[in-house]
């Protein structure tokens, strides 16, 4: 039988569990303590609670830390983990260092189902969700956690398509039981599936990014599928019907394709389309895969869509490229691995 990890939980699923063993009710704030404030891997290293107590959680569980099996490290410090899954699979996460901050991207699912034309995890298709536990263990147990400032849900899966585990998964990193970071410095990045858009901005606090790559529906519904069911359109009138505050943010990642998508064309529907929404957008280059017909576009024009943007009055940034030299675009290291297996 293969015993549940306890690390991944919340604070009321533990409650739930002492109640079921027989424990004292304050047991489940010693464990998450334990789980998530303190440096131990182990249910025998939790010694305020008495030996029959940890013989009777270690009968049903295990800690539930797991180890990256590889680690790859860039010229400019960037690192990318690879890390097994529960259903014999592999995830992969990034640690982004820049001056002062250093960013874990995560993985919210093994593969993804979306299918999006320029995506390499999408090539892998849909292998399964990952657990609360899984993602929070992609920053855990990496050796630069105690340095994290940032988390960023970029890496593989949609997030908004496993919703349950990743709300779980910021409550924990949130929670003062947990590891008390600001929600405001958590970005969850989807594709825009409406249902899980609404319920996200009520349940949670953490800063929204929306994949928009093309302001054209046609256009996007041949980079993205899910245009098809959840147009751009309909995103955008929830995000504009929703009152985000001076602290919470939302922007709008948008890879720039060459001869696609980067023409002054864009850069005016964008401007309508985003027009009374307070916003920026993030530019990222292109780094080639695979099978696609797509490129990046070159350096000249881009800075001149950058520009076309910034003179609409949109804040718009170019993302720096990291990780060239480490297999950078998401998804490339885990279906290398997964070819081996």
């Amino acid at each position: 039988m293969v015993k549940e990890a306890l690390f991944g939980k919340t604070l009321s699923e533990l409650q739930e569990l002492v109640v079921e063993l027989g424990f004292p009710k304050f047991t489940a704030k010693q464990i998450a303590d334990w789980l998530y404030k303190k440096e131990v891997s182990s249910i025998e290293e939790m010694t305020n609670l008495s030996k029959k107590a940890r013989e009777i959680l270690a009968e049903k569980y295990v800690f539930g830390l797991v180890n990256s099996t590889k680690v790859q490290e860039s010229v400019d410090g960037t690192k990318k983990y690879l890390f097994p899954t529960g259903n014999g699979k592999f995830i992969e996460t990034a640690m982004i260092p820049d001056k002062d901050r250093k960013t874990v991207c995560v993985s919210s699912q093994v593969g993804c189902k979306m299918g999006c034309l320029f995506c390499m995890t999408g090539k892998q298709g849909f292998q399964g969700q990952l657990t609360a536990g899984e993602i929070v263990n992609q920053i855990r147990n990496i050796p630069e956690w105690e340095e994290v400032s940032n988390i960023v849900y970029m890496g593989m899966g949609e997030p908004f398509d496993n919703l349950d585990e990743v709300l779980k998964s910021t409550e924990i990193m949130t929670a003062d039981w947990g590891f008390a970071m600001s929600p405001r410095r958590i970005t969850v990045s989807s594709i825009g599936i409406v249902p899980g858009l609404v319920r996200f901005l009520n349940e949670s606090e953490a800063h929204l990014a929306i994949s928009m790559h093309t302001p054209f529906h046609e256009e996007r519904q041949k980079l993205m599928p899910v245009e098809i069911a959840y147009p751009l359109d309909d995103v955008l009138e929830e995000i504009r019907n929703w009152d985000f505050g001076r602290q919470r943010r939302v922007s709008f990642e948008y890879i720039v394709f060459h001869g696609l998508n980067d023409t002054p064309a864009h850069v005016k529907e964008m401007a309508r389309l985003l027009d009374g929404i307070k916003c920026r957008i993030n530019l990222i280059r292109f780094h080639p895969i695979p099978d696609t017909p797509l490129k990046g576009t070159d350096e000249a024009t881009l800075e001149q869509f950058k520009a076309g943007l910034e003179a609409k009055g949109i804040t718009t940034t170019i993302r720096a490229s990291r990780g060239q030299d480490i297999y950078a675009a998401c998804g490339l290291l885990s279906t290398k691995a997964l070819v081996k297996e």
